[in-house]
């Protein structure tokens, strides 16, 4: 078994390499040199795309309120769009696959010029609710992460990949900041034109700087290509050796911070009692430690250490954050408890994706891209219910004493079973 894994994971290596040389027209230094610009302009692309959209998310709640939603309306308005985020994920993954991740980035791009188009019209709640549908297929990061599989080695994919995390806090921290400026000082309609005007310029820049990738078609994926959305494709694709595994560690560690976060609006007025401009200087924090992990830890330890090394080890450190999560008093606590919080939070989400990227065909990777985009949607769908109840009726401590157990459990399980990788480090 482990030599068929060997073998294939060396065709799909010199596929991939194929496809890249292909796609670019180049080899050698000056492919190389392409490759690295391709991998910066889907660095800028993602920023703006996580830019804009923070612009916007901190002026929905009064946006809501001026349209005459109560709380209960606005968390319908929120679990709008995460369902359609989690149902568009994969049929997005799959049109990367079909159509290359150029195709997929103009598609985002496009999706969010229309969502925020939508959203400046709305004028009412109605309309608001409108505005979200454009958002089953508006998937920047994803839509980075097949351009960087594509043009990376399977042994820099992690590395590569970790970077997008930048990006992410390059996003929350200059979006939440610009959101803020604008709305108070020009209009609250204001960021949403910005983003509108934004993503339009995201779509030139995806038309002129990222290359059209045509990626070679197995005759299975022949025959499904008029199908965007097949159960049988995500059977078949969770079936290859390790995939399923990963899947379950990637879904479960995460879940129970993930319910936290959502919960996090409320936990911060009511458990540590900050106002709305302390709660935006904590969002500022948190993005500049993604920052920091992303930028400078990530990267050096994939080159150092195998990816199956690296999953232990954030899952380990995740059980240590629900620890200390139960024990948290004040937001002083939750501020040195944020620092392993987020690097096992970058790290979980970055070696994941890159493993089960590596444990398809390259055929394969965008599917299995969106499958993963489709993680925190599914979280944050049903994440206001299952959040709610145990932060009414348990406390701030239940989430974590959930997330100790949780990741106790998979550590354990990680130790012992023999979950069939290809164990690489970065060169």
């Amino acid at each position: 078994v482990s030599t068929m894994n060997a073998k294939h994971s060396s065709e799909g290596e010199e596929e991939a390499s194929g496809v890249r040389n292909e796609a670019l027209g180049e080899s050698g230094h000056l492919g190389e040199v392409k490759r690295g610009q391709v991998i910066r302009v889907a660095y800028v692309i993602a920023a703006l795309d996580l830019t804009f959209l923070f612009m916007q998310m901190g002026i929905v709640p009064y946006l809501a309120k001026n349209l005459g939603l109560d709380s209960v309306g606005f968390g319908y308005l929120q679990t709008t769009f995460g369902v359609l985020q989690l149902v568009g994920g994969y049929i997005f993954g799959r049109f990367a696959d079909q159509f290359g991740a150029r195709a997929a980035l103009i598609l985002s791009c496009t999706s969010a010029s229309v969502f925020f188009l939508l959203m400046s019209l709305s004028t009412s709640a109605p309309l608001l609710f409108l505005s979200r549908l454009p958002g089953v297929f508006m998937h920047g990061i994803p839509g980075a992460q097949k351009v960087i599989t594509d043009v990376t080695a399977p042994s820099q994919r992690a590395g590569a990949l970790g970077k997008l995390g930048l990006c992410f806090g390059v996003g929350i921290i200059s979006g939440s900041a610009l959101g803020g400026v604008l709305s108070t000082k020009v209009s609250i309609y204001a960021p949403v034109y910005v983003g509108l005007v934004g993503s339009l310029i995201n779509i030139l820049i995806a038309v002129v700087w990222i290359p059209s990738q045509t990626k070679p078609k197995s005759d299975h994926h022949v025959a499904e290509h008029s199908n965007l959305f097949s159960i049988r494709e995500i059977v078949r694709l969770m079936k290859f050796p390790g995939v399923m595994e990963v899947f379950i560690v990637k879904v479960f560690a995460g879940l129970p911070i993930g319910l936290f976060m959502i919960m996090f609006s409320i936990i911060s007025m009511d458990f540590f009692g900050l106002e709305a401009v302390e709660s935006g200087y904590l969002m500022s924090y948190f993005g500049v430690l993604q920052m920091v992990v992303q930028g400078l830890v990530v990267g050096k330890l994939a080159s150092h250490c195998t990816e199956m090394t690296l999953l232990r080890l954030s899952v380990f450190v995740f059980a240590g954050v629900g620890l200390g999560m139960a024990l948290m008093r004040t937001v002083w606590h939750y501020c040195i408890i944020a620092v392993p919080l987020v690097f096992a939070f970058s790290m979980l989400a970055t070696i994941t994706d890159s493993i089960l990227t590596k444990a398809v065909p390259s055929s394969d990777t965008g599917a299995m891209l969106g499958i993963c985009a489709s993680v925190q949607p599914l979280t944050r769908t049903v994440g206001p219910t299952i959040g709610g109840v145990l932060y009414k009726q348990f406390g701030v401590s239940s989430f974590g004493y959930l997330q100790l157990m949780v990741n106790l459990v998979l550590f354990v399980y990680l130790l012992k079973s023999k979950i069939p990788l290809g164990e690489m480090k970065s060169q």
